[in-house]
């Protein structure tokens, strides 16, 4: 039987690549797909992928603070480390950086959506860029998925 931080570290990989996986792919696109309010749309997803957030970047904070402590230094030689490492640097650089961008060209677009305002080509720009981001992340947890148990 596993010990219990062997178990949190892969409930933390699943939670983490899980989530974004099923947030970005599966839940944001429904509600689009859903919903007539575009704008609810994207609040309700914004709050989702903002949750997601938090998760990431607890979970990458355990992941390599495990791996440290088993490891020590051996950890910086661990593909499974930098894969960590790099979700983790992209969910603080999509979290802190490009959503707040993106959240201040929706309140200075209101009370219209953005997408019918003059910020509509920023806010189309830094959504592409954040796309690029989230799927390069996503990507990189597939690789993680598949480096988990290994160095």
């Amino acid at each position: 039987m596993k010990r219990f931080p062997d178990l949190l570290a892969a409930w933390a990989v699943v939670l983490w690549v899980g989530g974004v996986w099923a947030i970005g792919y599966l839940a944001a696109p429904a509600l689009f797909y859903t919903l007539d309010d575009r704008m609810l749309a994207g609040v309700v997803a914004g709050r989702m992928f903002a949750w997601m957030a938090w998760v990431g970047l607890v979970c990458g904070l355990w992941l390599m603070a495990f791996r440290f402590s088993r490891l020590g230094g051996a950890t910086f030689k661990q593909g499974f480390f930098w894969l960590v490492l790099l979700m983790w640097l992209l969910t603080v650089a999509q979290h802190f950086g490009i959503s707040p961008i993106m959240q201040e060209l929706k309140d200075m677009a209101q009370p219209r959506d953005v997408m019918e305002s003059l910020f509509r080509d920023r806010f189309q720009t830094w959504h592409g860029i954040s796309s690029a981001v989230y799927l390069v992340q996503s990507l990189l947890g597939l690789a993680l998925v598949a480096k988990q148990g290994s160095k």
